[in-house]
């Protein structure tokens, strides 16, 4: 668990990485470390050496090479706006040991800043995907409602070899709940030792074999509107150190549903600010973040978590239940990982897609669509974020938030995602 993020950095160390001398904050995390601290503290200072790795894993690309990749990627790119770019912010960058580097996702980031790039790709992004969903939306919207069974998997390859050391891997697996059912695994390779049924589902193995894959089955069905399920208390909790009603988040949640008593429409007026005041972005490793409620709700900004996560925060702070789905978004043209949220109103759960329905990427048909349908485009391995594996994990998870793609680690250190390689794909979608 990470609620030692509770526990704030010494200013000094704060100073020295804002300042991107991350050698010098590291040397003072271990002077502190020498001393007599309270136990919450020491574990914070021990991440935090792990926080610096991840960043300067996340900030990898120098100003020059940035450069060249914008003259290769933008048509008729000029010096002149690059340095524009790096001048108001648009492009990613900070100090790390004391040199300006820019964010890995810094382009993508860039196009979300100012839409108009796009026209300027040198590569244009396929659109299947998109018109597959706005037309399954205009489908659902006429009140056709279908269910498919989906056949897919996960192959995660460990890039180098460590001598006779025994990997210890988590890939995640479908939940039977909400809109999935008939969950089966069909093959792995090698085999795992079993499945953890958690809040985030797991197929463990073992394994001196540097490819793992899993492949499995399931039924879903899309969504128009509520479905009935379990509350739990937990649903309307703070779950630090990303889900906390501080008080700006009251501020906001007070704000937004000032003068309403009916929760749909307090749920629907949370999810109308955030998908009109978030912008969609790349992040950083979910690791690296402190609060990422507080961030999102600060800085207007983030992925599909970072738009969930806000929802989330909000919904229990006005007293409505809510919690978190993530997984895969998957479809014959695209597969990767996704997360959303779902707010239960009357006993039954809407679910919330604000990244999706966000409207300064999208527009109105989605924005409307994805608050309280959903389409089957997806497979639900997590219900709730840090949460412990089963067997539990001996060293920090490279995402201690989330489980989409996979956990591994040796008895000796954690592989990071710079140490495996990992590919999602859909086998067949069938309609039934």
């Amino acid at each position: 668990m990470i609620d030692f993020f509770i526990a704030s950095l010494p200013e000094e160390i704060e100073i020295l990485e804002k300042l991107g001398d991350f050698r010098g904050a590291l040397k003072r995390i271990d002077e502190y470390l020498s001393m007599n601290l309270p136990p919450c503290m020491v574990l914070r200072l021990q991440y935090e050496k792990e926080r610096i790795f991840r960043l300067r894993k996340e900030y990898s690309i120098s100003i020059s090479k940035a450069r060249e990749m914008l003259k290769r990627d933008l048509q008729g790119v000029k010096e002149s706006e690059i340095d524009a770019w790096l001048n108001n912010g648009w492009l990613d960058c900070r100090k790390i040991d004391k040199k300006m580097r820019c964010f890995n996702r810094f382009e993508d980031n860039l196009i979300f800043s100012s839409p108009s790039l796009s026209k300027r790709r040198v590569k244009k992004k396929d659109t299947r995907t998109n018109e597959l969903i706005l037309g399954t939306l205009i489908r659902m919207n006429t009140g056709e409602i279908k269910r498919y069974r989906i056949t897919a998997g996960i192959k995660l390859r460990i890039r180098k070899k460590y001598e006779g050391e025994k990997f210890r891997v988590w890939l995640p697996v479908p939940r039977e709940n909400f809109q999935i059912d008939k969950v089966k695994i069909i093959s792995s390779s090698p085999e795992y030792l079993y499945v953890n049924d958690g809040e985030q589902k797991t197929a463990y193995f073992e394994t001196k074999e540097r490819e793992i894959k899993l492949e499995f089955s399931y039924e879903i069905s899309e969504v128009s509107g509520g479905m009935e399920g379990k509350i739990e208390e937990k649903h309307t909790w703070e779950k630090y150190p990303h889900i906390v009603f501080s008080p700006y988040l009251k501020n906001i949640t007070n704000t937004v549903t000032e003068g309403m008593d009916d929760e749909f429409e307090k749920a629907r007026r949370i999810y109308e600010w955030v998908t009109s005041h978030m912008r969609y972005f790349y992040v950083k490793n979910y690791g690296t973040y402190e609060n990422i409620g507080e961030y999102a709700a600060t800085n207007l900004k983030g992925d599909c978590g970072f738009h969930a996560i806000l929802f989330i925060a909000l919904a229990r702070i006005s007293g409505i239940p809510a919690k978190w789905q993530s997984g895969w978004f998957i479809t014959p043209y695209y597969a990767g990982p996704h997360d959303w949220a779902q707010v239960n109103i009357d006993g039954e759960w809407y679910p919330v897609d604000a990244s999706f329905g966000n409207l300064k990427r999208h527009t109105k048909v989605e924005n409307e669509f994805y608050f309280g349908n959903l389409d089957a485009f997806r497979m639900i391995a997590n219900d709730d974020i840090v949460e412990e594996f089963s067997p539990k994990k001996k060293f920090w998870r490279s995402d201690p938030v989330d489980n989409q793609v996979g956990e591994v680690e040796t008895e000796e250190r954690n592989i990071y995602y710079d140490g495996f390689s990992w590919k999602i794909y859909l086998k067949e979608m069938k309609k039934i």
